[in-house]
C-alpha cells in the first residue's frame, strides 16, 4: 500500500469544511472527519464529501463495551468511508466485535485501526494521570501487537513509534501518524511530533496532518509540500 497524506478537516461546520476543500481544484485529497465535524453536520457529511470523491478517514475513536461498538460499527459500515478506528484500550474482545460489526454482509469492510496512545500523551502524563508505569513504547507496541492479534488493520501512533511497530506486527500492518509539523512550525498541543520527511524515513504509511495545512495562508500549497516531503 502506497504511502498518502490525511488532511484532518477538524472544522465546525459543512460551510468551512466545503470553503476550504473547493480550494482544491486539481487534487482530491484524502481527509480525516473527527469527532468536531461529525457531531456538528451528523452522518450527512460524511455522504457529501464521498460523493465529492474524496477517500475519508472517520476518526471517531469509539471506546465502550463490546455490544455497543459491534452495533455502532454496523452503522458507520453505511457510510462507505475507507477507514475508521477505535481505542485500542477497550481491549480485545471490544476490537473483535467491532471487526464483526463493520463487516458488511458482502464481506467487505472499511479499514479499521486503533489508538494506541494519543500524540498528546507523553511517558509522565502517562504515569501520573493514568496509573501507567510501563515505558511509553512498551506500551504502544503492547496495544499494537493486541490490535494485530485481534483482526485490525493497523493503529493510530507517533511517527517516533511507526517503525517499531512494523517490526512487531509486520510491514503489512498500518501505520497512521498525526503528530506531523513542518521544521518551521510551532508544535501546539502535540507531545510527539516529527516532519513529514522524518516520518516517512521512519515508516509511518498516512500521516495526517491538520493546522499546517488549514490553517496555512495557502493549504494547497501546504499540501504539496507535505506531499512533496511524504510520498515523491
Amino acid at each position: 500500500m502506497g504511502k498518502d497524506v490525511i488532511i484532518a478537516c477538524d472544522f465546525a461546520s459543512s460551510g468551512e469544511v466545503f470553503a476550504f476543500l473547493d480550494k482544491f481544484t486539481e487534487e482530491k485529497p484524502y481527509v480525516k472527519i473527527g469527532m468536531e465535524l461529525f457531531y456538528a453536520e451528523g452522518p450527512a457529511i460524511v455522504r457529501e464529501i464521498k460523493a465529492r470523491g474524496h477517500r475519508i478517514f472517520l476518526d471517531l475513536k469509539l471506546h465502550d463495551i463490546p455490544n455497543t461498538v459491534k452495533k455502532s460499527m454496523a452503522v458507520l459500515s453505511r457510510l462507505d468511508v475507507d477507514m475508521c478506528n477505535l481505542h485500542a484500550a477497550g481491549t480485545a474482545a471490544m476490537m473483535r466485535a467491532a471487526l464483526e460489526g463493520l463487516t458488511r454482509p458482502d464481506g467487505t469492510r472499511p479499514a479499521l485501526i486503533a489508538v494506541t496512545q494519543l500524540t498528546s500523551t507523553d511517558e509522565t502524563r502517562m504515569r501520573e494521570e493514568l496509573l501507567i508505569d510501563r515505558p511509553i513504547d512498551e506500551v504502544v507496541m503492547h496495544y499494537a501487537a493486541g490490535a494485530a492479534a485481534s483482526g485490525l488493520d493497523g493503529v493510530v501512533c507517533s511517527p517516533l513509534e511507526a517503525g517499531k511497530v512494523h517490526e512487531r506486527c509486520g510491514k503489512g500492518f498500518l501505520t497512521v501518524t498525526p503528530g506531523i509539523r513542518f521544521a518551521d512550525s510551532d508544535v501546539g498541543d502535540q507531545a510527539r511530533v516529527t516532519t513529514p520527511a522524518r516520518a516517512k524515513e521512519l515508516g509511518s504509511d498516512y500521516i495526517v496532518v491538520g493546522r499546517p495545512i488549514t490553517a496555512a495562508p495557502d493549504p494547497v500549497a501546504a499540501y504539496r509540500r507535505c506531499v512533496a516531503e511524504f510520498v515523491d
